[in-house]
C-alpha cells in the first residue's frame, strides 16, 4: 500500500541508534501509520523494548536503503503484500513460524498465503488492509450514487470527480466495468478501458496524489474521489461527518500491507514480540486508527470501538472482501501498456 500514504511527509520520523542497537531496542523500516506514538508507546511500556523507526514510501526506496545499510541494522520490515515475495527472494526476510501469530483470527480473504509464502515457507504476515474504492462528500453525492460505478460516467457529475493519480488501482477498478477481473486484463482490453478513462477524465475537476486528492475532497472542491477509501476519510469523519466512503456494488480493489523480520536481524526474538503486538487485538486497533491513515485491521478480533467500526464499515466487510481483488503484478509488457494508456487518457 505504498500508494496510500497521506498527510505525513515521507521522511524519517525517528532514526535512533541504528548501529549497534541492543537487545532492548529494535529498528523497524515502516510506513507512516506505524509512527504514531499512540501505537508504539504501549508496546514499549509493556515490554521494555524501544522501537526505533524509519518511515519510507515505495518498496524500491526501501530496497535501496537496505542496500546501503550494514547487516543487522534492521529488525522489522513493513511491506506491501504484493512485494513480499520480491523481498524474500532477495534473502532479506527471515522465515516465520505461523504458530507464533494469531493467523486463525485473520480474515480468510486477507491471509493470501500465496503472497506471503514461498515453497510453503512464510516470510511475512498480514497486518492491515483497505480499499481503493470511492470516497465522497455526502452533501454532494448520495450513498446510493457512490455505490453505483455508473455514477462516475454520468454527465451530471461533470467537474465533480477527483482522480487519484495512480494507474494500477483505477484501471483495475474499471476492468470490472467491462466484465474482467483485474488479473485477467490483456492488451486487447485496453481500448475499452481507455474509453472509461476518457469518461472519468471528462468529469474530473482535478488529478492528484493522495494528499492533494484528499485535501480537495475535504475542502469541497469536488464530491467524489475515484480511488479513495477509508484511508482517505475515516480519520477525518469526527470533524467532517459529511465525508464517507464505500466499495461500489460492482466490486473494487483491495490494498494490503504485511510485516516480517529481517533475515540478518540480531534481535529476532524482540522483533517477533513486536509483530505479535501488532497482530494482537489491542495493537490492531491502534494501527487501524493511526493518525496517519486508517484502515481495516487484518485481525477480525481487533479491539475497535463501535464508532470506529462504523467508520470502517465493519459490518459490510464480508461483502466487501468477497467482491474485492488484491493488487496484482502485471507482466512488464502489460504494466507498460497500462502506464502508456494512463498517460494518454488521464495525465
Amino acid at each position: 500500500m505504498n500508494k496510500l500514504k497521506s498527510s505525513v511527509s515521507i521522511v524519517a520520523m525517528t532514526l535512533l541508534g541504528i548501529v549497534g542497537a541492543n537487545a532492548q531496542e529494535i529498528n523497524a523500516l515502516v510506513w507512516c501509520d506505524h509512527t504514531d506514538p499512540a501505537f508504539l508507546e504501549p508496546f514499549t511500556e509493556s515490554t521494555g523494548i524501544k522501537v526505533n523507526i524509519r518511515e519510507y514510501e515505495g518498496t524500491g526506496t526501501a530496497l535501496a536503503l537496505l542496500e546501503q545499510s550494514s547487516a543487522g541494522d534492521w529488525d522489522v520490515f513493513v511491506v506491501d503484500t504484493t512485494d513480499v515475495k520480491r523481498v524474500a527472494e532477495r534473502g532479506l526476510l527471515a522465515p516465520l513460524d505461523p504458530a507464533d501469530y494469531p493467523l486463525a483470527d485473520v480474515f480468510p480473504e486477507v491471509q493470501l498465503t500465496d503472497y506471503h509464502q514461498i515453497d510453503g515457507v512464510t516470510y511475512a504476515v498480514p497486518e492491515k488492509f483497505g480499499y481503493n474504492a470511492i470516497a465522497f462528500d455526502s452533501s454532494k453525492v448520495s450513498l446510493e450514487q457512490a455505490r453505483d460505478i455508473e455514477t462516475l460516467f454520468s454527465a451530471d457529475q461533470k467537474g465533480n470527480l477527483i482522480i487519484y493519480d495512480y494507474y494500477l488501482p483505477i484501471i483495475s477498478q474499471l476492468a470490472l466495468t467491462i466484465g474482467k477481473e483485474p488479473s485477467q486484463l490483456t492488451v486487447e482490453d485496453l481500448p475499452a478501458i481507455g474509453e472509461k478513462l476518457e469518461a472519468i477524465r471528462e468529469n474530473s475537476a482535478l488529478l492528484g496524489d493522495v494528499v492533494t486528492s484528499q485535501t480537495a475532497l475535504a475542502t469541497g472542491q469536488a464530491g467524489i474521489l475515484v480511488g479513495g477509501g477509508e484511508y482517505a476519510v475515516a480519520g477525518l469523519q469526527a470533524e467532517q461527518p459529511n465525508l464517507d466512503w464505500v466499495l461500489p456494488d460492482i466490486g473494487g480493489i483491495r490494498w494490503q500491507q504485511a510485516v516480517g523480520v529481517m533475515a540478518d536481524s540480531e534481535n529476532k526474538d524482540d522483533a517477533k514480540k513486536f509483530i505479535q503486538y501488532i497482530l494482537s487485538p489491542e495493537g490492531q486497533a491502534r494501527l487501524a486508527t493511526s493518525s496517519c491513515y486508517w484502515g481495516m485491521p487484518a485481525n477480525s478480533k481487533a479491539a475497535l470501538t463501535d464508532e470506529q467500526k462504523t467508520r470502517l464499515r465493519w459490518d459490510e466487510q464480508p461483502g466487501f472482501l468477497a467482491k474485492s481483488y488484491p493488487y496484482y503484478s502485471p507482466t512488464e509488457e502489460m504494466d507498460q501498456a497500462m502506464q502508456d494508456l494512463w498517460a494518454e487518457k488521464i495525465q
